[in-house]
């Protein structure tokens, strides 16, 4: 699995291993006797060299059937062998195109500006040039489909390995892929493809057909592949519709992997190959034979589990940078920073100090991925346990149960006190429409505060106060320093969509757009917080006091500083307006509480300034509102408390304070008695 190889080893970069005392897991496929250092890396460089000459000579991107990596040759297969092979390639003589060893290749911060031109590459197995043994490529982006023979044992063993290469290649990073049957236990690398599972092929199918829709709607659609790999036979009606979905979606590349039953009389043009033979078999479209790469269900928890002991043991991959196309953004987001899949490029990481690696024989494909990984798991482990488990019950036994689709997951929630708060985990109740909350951090009910949770409830929010935008005018407001790409935005309503679901008719409340003009928007039926808000407080701000209980429980709502204090240049309006309105709340009900009367209650004025203090501490009315409090309260330490917090904010502000203020400070030290403990 030489692609898996070359991606570890570069989020393996700083981090040590520990002695090993355990024999490598073997397979049974067969890999080159020993990998050219650089092999990987060199194939993605010349192909990135090989765009670059395209653009520069304003030609388009030739079309690649396959690659092909020995001990010392590398080679691509043209899907017309009539056109002249571009730098850095030239003729061979078997209709490839070969890169010589002395190519000029690009500089790499040249090479690896732009996306990988061709993400869908993927090693499908080996096959024989002359004395040597093959890495075979495959660019899963060129057929509509590649359908697999065999029994399902078989057939999910190739897939896994397929998937895995997938999603730890080096180019990577420009896919969509959704698996079905199988997968639910990936790993998720980062930076890695979209990858979804999918319980169902049903699902998976309308998932598919709603991504290709958004992708082509966008005003510059761009040819992102798209890969649907099952281990479910399509039944007839299915395959139909699958079959129709890639013909209706070109030219965005659309491929199915799957069993061949059931498939198969819908693609007539699919590359058929046989799962169940482990022999080298012939594969027509590339004119040249094909030992299949594949994966047992205990080399696969056993490599499943090398990445994941990598990705949380290696200290680097904690400290990521923020994704790309966020990079420019001063918000300070929760949670670890994650890469976006979307548009972050895997070849502008370092590339890894790579070395020879030499197998020995039929059985060592998958060790150079454990090998460069974590350690594999001793027997009596949870791991080998599990391996073990799954071998004796079959290896189509899932290993998790999954949720329904569209189901709405958990986000934390603030418990409704005014100036503190308490994180609970909750769902969506039956019936109850979901909420955006732009009083304090930004938060969505649905979306999770981790990873790209931040940023899809920042979108949110955008969609919610200026409904009707273009996808051009959003990815702008979403990062106006470095736009968002539109398949940023793309996966940014995806993950939207999936989090609040729909709505109890069954329509999402993120509705799909009928054509590329309509505008974005949200359902109606969702609420925000600052829309209660302001509500609650609307009327009561000039009906004072009987309406003091309706501005109470408006602060309530207010968790912290709105759009969590750093608001995107478009939210910059509409927080200074929450915040006006907080402080006016506040000092309406501070006023009505402290003086004497009937609504005559300290301890809910000192709760309502402490909230909006939290919100705005420069609000020197607030400030008075304290200082009358405390001297309501006889309290001359609390006054002292007051007038060193204004002292400390005329420094930090390096302006005096307000003549108001300096007079009430003057008459109140000048009235108060000392506070008495019995008093």
């Amino acid at each position: 699995m030489a692609l898996a190889r070359f991606a570890l080893r570069t989020r393996r970069r700083g981090h040590k291993q520990q002695p090993s005392s355990h024999a490598p897991v073997t397979t049974s496929a067969a890999q080159p006797s020993a990998a050219p250092p650089h092999g990987t890396a060199r194939l993605d460089r010349a192909l990135r060299t090989l765009a670059h000459h395209a653009r520069e000579a304003g030609q388009d991107l030739p079309t690649l059937r396959a690659a092909r990596i020995t001990t010392d040759s590398m080679a691509v297969l043209p899907d017309d062998e009539a056109l002249a092979p571009p730098p850095p390639f030239t003729h061979g003589d078997d209709g490839w195109w070969h890169l010589p060893n002395d190519a000029d290749l690009t500089e790499e911060h040249t090479t690896h500006s732009p996306p990988a031109p061709y993400p869908a590459l993927a090693t499908i197995g080996t096959t024989t040039r002359g004395d040597h043994e093959a890495l075979l490529l495959l660019n899963l982006a060129y057929p509509q489909a590649v359908l697999l023979e065999g029994n399902l044992t078989d057939v999910e063993e190739v897939l896994t390995a397929l998937t895995l290469e997938l999603i730890t290649s080096p180019w990577n990073n420009a896919l969509d892929i959704i698996t079905t049957g199988f997968g639910q236990d990936l790993p998720h690398p980062s930076p890695g493809p979209r990858a979804t599972h999918l319980p169902q092929a049903a699902d998976a199918e309308q998932e598919m057909s709603e991504r290709l829709l958004e992708a082509a709607q966008l005003p510059h659609p761009e040819l992102r592949p798209h890969l649907l790999l099952s281990t479910h036979p399509l039944h007839d009606e299915l395959a139909a519709r699958t079959a129709e979905l890639a013909q209706k979606a070109a030219p965005l590349p659309l491929t199915l992997v799957a069993p061949a039953d059931g498939a198969s009389r819908h693609f007539p043009q699919a590359i058929v190959l046989n799962a169940s033979h482990h022999e080298p078999q012939h594969l027509d479209r590339l004119a040249t034979s094909v030992t299949l790469q594949r994966l047992t269900r205990s080399d696969y928890l056993q490599a499943i589990t090398a990445l994941t002991a990598v990705d949380t043991a290696d200290p680097t991959e904690q400290h990521r940078p923020p994704e790309a196309d966020d990079s420019a953004n001063p918000i300070a987001e929760p949670g670890p920073p994650q890469p976006d899949t979307a548009t972050t490029n895997p070849a502008d990481r370092p590339a890894p100090a790579d070395t020879n690696h030499k197998t020995n024989g039929p059985d060592a494909a998958f060790p150079v991925l454990r090998a460069n990984g974590a350690n594999p798991p001793t027997p009596g482990t949870p791991a080998s346990g599990a391996a073990n488990a799954s071998d004796r019950a079959g290896f189509l036994t899932p290993l998790t149960s999954t949720k329904p689709r569209r189901a709405v997951d958990p986000v934390p929630q603030e418990e409704a006190t005014t100036g503190t708060s308490n994180t609970t985990t909750t769902e969506t109740a039956p019936g109850q429409d979901p909420e955006i909350r732009v009083l304090g951090p930004v938060e969505v009910t649905g979306v999770r505060p981790s990873g790209h949770g931040p940023r899809i409830a920042q979108l949110a929010a955008l969609l919610y106060f200026k409904p009707g935008r273009t996808a051009d005018e959003l990815c702008t407001h979403m990062d106006p320093t470095t736009p968002w790409t539109p398949a940023t935005l793309n996966a940014r309503l995806h993950g939207l969509r999936r989090a609040l679901g729909d709505d109890p008719q069954g329509r999402p409340y993120v509705p799909r757009r009928s054509a590329g003009d309509t505008p974005y928007r949200l359902s109606p039926t969702i609420h925000c917080d600052w829309t209660r808000f302001h509500s609650l407080t609307e009327h009561p701000l000039h009906h004072a006091p009987t309406g003091l209980q309706d501005l109470e429980q408006a602060l309530t709502l207010v968790r912290g500083k709105p759009f969590g204090g750093r608001p995107l240049p478009w939210a910059e309006p509409l927080a200074q307006e929450m915040t006006t309105r907080i402080v006016d709340v506040a000092h309406t009900i501070a006023v009505h509480r402290t003086a004497s009367g009937p609504h005559h209650d300290l301890s809910r004025a000192r709760r309502a300034i402490a909230c909006a203090l939290d919100v705005d501490d420069t609000a020197e009315v607030l400030y008075r509102d304290w200082l009358r409090l405390e001297a309501a309260a006889e309290n001359r330490s609390g006054l002292h408390t007051v007038i060193s917090r204004l002292q400390h904010l005329t420094h930090t502000l390096n302006a005096p304070l307000q003549p108001q203020t300096e007079q009430l400070i003057t008459e109140l030290l000048h009235t108060t008695r000392p506070h008495s403990p019995t008093s």
